[in-house]
């Protein structure tokens, strides 16, 4: 068995004479937990796109748990759970409701879809929601309810496309405690993130992308060792080359309040 939970090799997505995403090489390890870094439009989302089956590359080649993913799609799909920045949940269902489908939608039995869908409202702190239309859930509780829906079938490999965004402190906190708890039993993730605190905390490995080419990977130690700093947000910085604000000078500002 490989022991890689995504291998890409060359990956190219153009729209039309824009190439999005650059003869783009990534190694995911089993059980890892990889934070997927970049600045905004850098390709991360395309990636995630190309990884999850919504685009087909123009170019290269995929493997995700050591299927080929672009010639069989539906045997890695059976394995995978996807949590998009853009969430799309059915409304009109209660948030048990919705696991249940979701499970079901996977093959599962009713009463094991049920059970599966009550152990994971209970895991993520949804346990006194589960009766309500998703539509009374605030973002926070969204996020966590899809995540839910994307660990319903006990997939091998999830990716997760900005969990965090847009959501308080305390869905952010659960969410973490989960992700942490997933790493431990040996799931791999794939995260994508703006907050570089998070991806510091929690990620075993990294991946970092600019202009839809990735520039660095590997164990987040590594990485830092490599570029000789003190942490993965600090690589990100120097990779990146992340512009420094300390220097600029609003002149007008003073004179208006002077004035």
């Amino acid at each position: 068995m490989t022991t890689a939970a995504v291998e890409a090799k060359g990956l190219i997505k153009r729209f039309g004479d824009f190439t999005a995403v650059n003869a783009l090489d990534m190694t995911i390890p089993r059980g890892s937990f990889y934070a997927f870094l970049g600045p905004n439009g850098a390709g991360k989302s395309t990636t995630i796109s190309l990884l999850t089956g919504i685009y087909a590359p123009d170019g290269g080649s995929l493997s995700l748990l050591g299927i080929d993913a672009v010639k069989d799609p539906l045997a890695v799909k059976s394995r995978v759970g996807v949590v998009p920045e853009e969430l799309s949940l059915f409304e009109r269902l209660t948030g048990r409701q919705y696991l249940t489908f979701c499970g079901r939608m996977h093959g599962l039995a009713g009463d094991e879809s049920e059970r599966r869908a009550d152990e994971l409202l209970t895991l993520t702190e949804l346990s006194y929601k589960g009766g309500a239309l998703v539509a009374e859930y605030s973002k926070g509780m969204r996020r966590r309810l899809a995540i839910s829906a994307a660990l319903v079938h006990a997939p091998d490999l999830v990716f997760l496309d900005e969990p965090f965004e847009g959501i308080d402190v305390i869905a952010a906190g659960v969410i973490r405690e989960l992700l942490s708890e997933l790493s431990r039993r040996g799931v791999t993730l794939l995260l994508t993130t703006h907050v570089l605190e998070i991806a510091d905390r929690l990620a075993t490995h990294a991946g970092i992308i600019r202009a839809g080419t990735l520039v660095d990977e590997g164990p987040v130690a590594e990485l830092v060792a490599r570029h000789e700093v003190k942490s993965l947000e600090q690589v990100f910085e120097k990779l990146i080359g992340v512009p420094v604000a300390r220097d600029a000078k609003l002149s007008f500002y003073g004179a208006a309040r002077a004035g």
